[in-house]
């Protein structure tokens, strides 16, 4: 089977702040299509980002997927607050990257 890469299904892939100690993250697709797909595939699940991002899943508060937006959110609890010495994200918009290049089984 052949894969696509998450950022080539989704519309918009983000994080930012949600709180001093949270961050959260949204994967927005244009069409149910290219959501179903991903959601059935089980590549993006709490587990999946547990290890993408090297984190226990105890860490991960939420996990959503929201259907009427077509939408995965999840958010992760920081290791340090935002702003604090050695935080080096004070936003929290760069955290987003490594869901780009997660791998998707697509039909041929």
């Amino acid at each position: 089977m052949a894969e696509r890469s998450l950022s080539e299904l989704a519309k918009t892939i983000r994080s930012k702040n949600a709180g001093v100690d949270k961050i959260t993250f949204d994967v927005i697709f244009r069409d149910r299509a290219n959501y179903d797909l991903v959601r059935a595939s089980g590549r993006l699940s709490r587990a999946s980002v547990a290890k993408l991002y090297g984190v226990t899943a105890e860490r991960i508060s939420d996990f959503v997927e929201y259907e009427p937006a077509f939408a995965i959110k999840f958010t992760i609890y920081r290791e340090r607050p935002s702003g604090s010495p050695g935080d080096a994200d004070i936003f929290g918009a760069q955290q987003y990257a490594p869901l780009l290049g997660l791998k998707v089984p697509v039909p041929e």
